[in-house]
């Protein structure tokens, strides 16, 4: 369940963020390109981050 909501909330987030830096850099908006790219960063992200506190703990 918490992968969907890290899914959703990514490709919302990057669909706003790509929508503002396209205007600001006057580039083309490709709205899908956008979301599955944010979408993977932040599942690769908050898993990197999950095994890296695992790895950490004192057994």
């Amino acid at each position: 369940m918490k992968q969907i909501v890290i899914i959703f909330w990514s490709f919302i987030f990057g669909e706003v963020i790509g929508a503002i830096g396209g205007a600001l850099e006057v580039m083309t908006y490709k709205p899908l390109t956008i979301g599955i790219v944010a979408a993977l960063a932040a599942l690769i992200t908050s898993n990197g981050i999950n095994l890296l506190s695992k790895s950490d703990s004192v057994k």
